[in-house]
């Protein structure tokens, strides 16, 4: 087993995950509320957001980011739900829009990742990573990827790890060239990756449980924890 389960989740489907400072951010995909949990799991604080089927998170510029898919199974349809694919920029402490931005290839969105001052986006078509400019949301690099299902990311200094949910796989690549430099298969009973994040060197995972239109396994239930390298 490559997944180590930390502690139970606050929420019912954690999709995206943030390590700061203050704490865990978890986006909840099935309330769009965000989570913001210690180490050991106790809920420090909720953010109630104006995000749709939520997944993606990250905090970065003293704001809260947040990738909306617009429209969401998996509760009631609220007013502010618009069915296409935005970047939510909030307020950190309250969850109010600050402002907004489409998705760079139009579609639905899975990963985001802060990068000091810039942003990185998972994107389904065709299957690639972006990186945008937080300040104008204008497209400064593109690397085209292979394998689908691009979900968690997670920023370290010698590359972007991007988690595959579908193959199960997270994968380190190249920010300049694309090229995959390092792999990690998940064995069988592993927790399939949706959010992924990194503290003290050391990948955390959610999954939230969720097999979508791709209708692949599912662990059953919901999970947080770490990856065993």
């Amino acid at each position: 087993m490559k997944t180590i389960e930390q502690f139970s989740t606050p929420c019912e489907m954690p999709n995206g995950l943030q390590w700061t400072d203050e704490g865990l951010f978890i986006m909840d995909q099935k309330t769009d509320n965000v989570y913001v949990v210690s180490e050991a799991g106790d809920i420090i604080r909720i953010i109630y957001t104006p995000t749709a089927n939520g997944s993606g998170i990250t905090v970065g510029d003293g704001y809260l980011w947040t990738a909306s898919n617009g429209h969401s199974a998996s509760r009631p349809k609220r007013s502010t739900d618009t069915g296409l694919g935005f970047i939510y920029k909030l307020d950190l402490m309250t969850g109010e829009p600050i402002d907004r931005f489409r998705t760079p290839d139009g579609g639905g969105i899975h990963g985001i990742e802060w990068d000091n001052g810039k942003i990185w986006i998972t994107a389904f078509n065709p299957t690639a990573l972006y990186l945008v400019d937080s300040k104008d949301f204008s497209i400064i690099k593109k690397i085209p990827v292979t394998l689908p299902r691009l979900h968690g990311l997670a920023k370290v200094d010698d590359g972007i790890w991007c988690a595959h949910t579908t193959d199960n796989v997270i994968i380190k690549y190249c920010t300049n060239s694309g090229e995959e430099k390092e792999t990690i298969t998940l064995d069988e009973g592993d927790a399939y990756i949706h959010g992924l994040s990194i503290k003290n060197g050391e990948l955390w995972y959610s999954d939230s449980n969720f097999a979508g239109k791709h209708s692949t396994a599912t662990l059953g239930k919901p999970e947080i924890g770490k990856i065993k390298l």
